[in-house]
């Protein structure tokens, strides 16, 4: 069993899901290096989420980004959350990102993401302003073996 670890720094981004399976794999060579395994990916922030969803109609996403903005929309009129230290935007953040989530688990197989047909990485940013986000990237696997 072997294991490895790298931060992926996140381009600067607004709020809305943005689909990033091929930003991870490009990033990841080591992924190549796994006959057999488990990717997790951890985003290192209390504001935006990582989640497992459509990669191909982008209308998925912006419905997304609109849901939640119902589930916890931001509160204008002060009554809603205590917490409004760092904006508007800051406690409804929170919220989603305890509903999404800060971390997503995907397999290994053959040195490639075994990811569903339709299935890619979202990473969804709830502040309206730009933020650059890191995301810790672990397999854990059988590494094929070494060529003789």
């Amino acid at each position: 069993m072997s294991w490895f670890q790298q931060s992926i720094n996140l381009p600067a981004k607004s709020r809305g899901s943005y689909l990033i399976t091929s930003t991870v794999e490009k990033q990841l060579p080591a992924l190549k290096d796994y006959n057999i395994g488990l990717l997790n990916l951890f985003i290192q922030h209390t504001s935006c989420a990582l989640s497992l969803n459509e990669n191909w109609d982008e209308d998925v996403r912006t419905d997304m980004s609109d849901a939640l903005d119902r589930i916890a929309p931001e509160d204008r009129a002060g009554a809603l959350y205590r917490h409004s230290a760092e904006g508007l935007d800051d406690m409804p953040a929170h919220i989603k990102s305890v509903l999404i989530g800060a971390s997503i688990t995907i397999p290994i197989r053959d040195g490639k993401l075994a990811l569903g047909t339709w299935q890619g990485i979202w990473y969804l940013e709830f502040r309206a302003a730009k933020h650059s986000r890191t995301v810790v990237a672990t397999i854990q696997g059988e590494k094929k073996p070494a060529a003789s």
